[in-house]
């Protein structure tokens, strides 16, 4: 009975592990347009490359704006509540995708009081493609708009009980455990969509995948509270996650970790720490994105593999199972603290810099793509898991360096950042593919939407060292935030 007695509690990965499913669904909300567009939607709406890239590139922006706001917005509610906020305001928005049919049909056609399958008869009978397509693209861009809103809170809220619930050394593998729901959802998200989509229509796909959010709310407001009154948090787990207030008092003697001074926008745009964070995610962010929103039309385009072909499906499986290997990345910085005796952030930043390089491989995926799409699939895999990894680390840079109470706050900047790369990359994707597809341009040895990926994929090979660079010359060594 002692020796239970001073057995320390583990509460703390049942807090991860729901960061981890919210993560999951977050991702498989956000996955749903990308693999029904093509082969489900497209052909209703009369879509093209142009307008699926404004569609995305909208929603970046949607979720770069979100993310400034829904950071404060959790610093001021609170992880529990703010948390609830942003999943309950995501899965209505994912839900809404579905009726986006119904309501082109009335509008186009004067047809409100019908089901999925009489709104596509209603809107087939309108000549006007015009007006189908804009005001599809609109009402699509609206659902998208409540979805980033709601999706933009995940992460900040997300980082927030990690910085609560774990010390600074353990961070980043705890961000890699429920950053990895990210490479679950987007593993599921092929394997199930098509298959609903292909069964009930695609809108029961935005339905179904939607109400996960909703069972999802239940779980965390029956189990989350700050481990200082959680029941199941015992005195020797607490004291854990309290390693680093020994440490901070040595650096600043004079501060409060019980009370902390709660930071202004302007007051976190004036350190050099939060553009740091800023740019790493504004160069890295669209890549994965990309990745995200474009592999499955790249099978369709450049190899003719549908999203319901069961061979596209395996292939967007498989890559997704191999970015799993980014707990790795979370796990790197650890062994440098522990085995090498390494600062964290030493060891973080070392560890961000062998990921940079795996990236490095897209340059291939091209080329390589003559000889098998297999190839391009598990080089956008690896350097999927080496973007997860990155982002499990410059995540945690946040928590290295500001008090936990401007920790949502500066993920929210830094994700504003990441949002309005992702929706450069994507709008200029978009176009790019068009274009190049239209005129069938020259770019090397490519021709035509070939020529045009292979232009994305370089720059998706380099974005990763440029931003390790930036970072590194903005601050180059470990230096927290103590004059408030």
């Amino acid at each position: 009975m002692e020796q239970q007695a001073k057995k320390m509690s583990n509460f703390r990965w049942s807090i991860v592990s729901l960061l981890f499913f919210a993560t999951a669904i977050n991702y498989l909300d956000r996955q749903v347009l990308s693999l029904t567009w093509k082969d489900f939607i497209a052909p209703e709406f009369h879509w093209t490359n142009t307008h699926y890239g404004t569609i995305t590139s909208l929603f970046s922006l949607f979720y770069a704006i979100g993310m400034l706001f829904a950071g404060r917005f959790i610093d001021k509610l609170d992880t529990k509540k703010g948390f609830l906020w942003a999943i309950g305001i995501w899965s209505l928005g994912a839900v809404l995708h579905a009726f986006c049919g119904i309501a082109t049909s009335g509008i186009v056609a004067g047809k409100w009081l019908v089901g999925f399958e009489g709104a596509k008869e209603a809107i087939a009978t309108v000549n006007n493609v015009s007006m189908v397509l804009n005001v599809s693209v609109t009402l699509f861009i609206f659902a998208r708009l409540v979805l980033a809103i709601g999706e933009s809170g995940n992460f900040p809220a997300s980082i927030k009980a990690v910085a609560e619930y774990f010390p600074k050394k353990d961070r980043a593998f705890a961000t890699s455990i429920f950053n990895a729901g990210s490479t679950v959802g987007a593993l599921a998200a092929p394997v199930v969509i098509p298959v609903i989509a292909e069964k009930w229509g695609w809108e029961m796909s935005f339905i179904i995948i939607g109400a996960l959010g909703f069972i999802w709310m239940g779980f965390w407001a029956f189990i989350y509270k700050k481990p200082e009154v959680h029941p199941k948090v015992n005195k020797l787990e607490l004291e854990y996650i309290h390693l680093d207030h020994a440490d901070e008092a040595a650096v600043n003697p004079n501060a409060n970790t019980d009370k902390e001074k709660k930071l202004s926008f302007k007051q976190c745009f004036k350190f050099k720490q939060t553009w740091a964070f800023a740019f790493g995610k504004f160069m890295t962010d669209g890549v994965w994105w990309f990745y995200l929103f474009w592999t499955p039309a790249y099978l369709s385009s450049v190899y003719g593999l549908k999203s319901s072909d069961p061979r596209s499906q395996l292939a967007i499986f498989v890559l997704y199972a191999i970015t799993l290997l980014s707990i790795i990345g979370g796990w790197l910085p650890t062994y440098f603290v522990d085995k090498k005796g390494m600062h964290p952030y030493a060891g973080r930043m070392k560890a961000m810099l062998i990921f940079a390089f795996f990236p490095l491989l897209a340059l291939f995926a091209q080329p390589l793509g003559h000889i098998s799409y297999w190839l391009p699939i598990i080089i956008i895999g690896i350097a999927g898991a080496a973007h997860q990894s990155w982002s499990a680390n410059i995540f945690s840079t946040v928590s290295d360096m500001f008090p936990k109470s401007a920790v949502a706050t500066v993920t929210g900047i830094g994700g504003m950042a990441g949002g309005i790369g992702s929706m450069l990359i994507n709008k200029a994707s978009g176009a790019l593919f068009d274009f190049a597809g239209q005129t069938q341009m020259s770019f090397l040895i490519f021709k035509g939407e070939e020529a045009g990926y292979f232009i994305v994929f370089s720059f998706c090979a380099v974005a990763y060292l440029i931003g390790w660079i930036v970072m590194k010359a903005l601050v180059p060594k470990y230096s927290p935030i103590t004059d408030l």
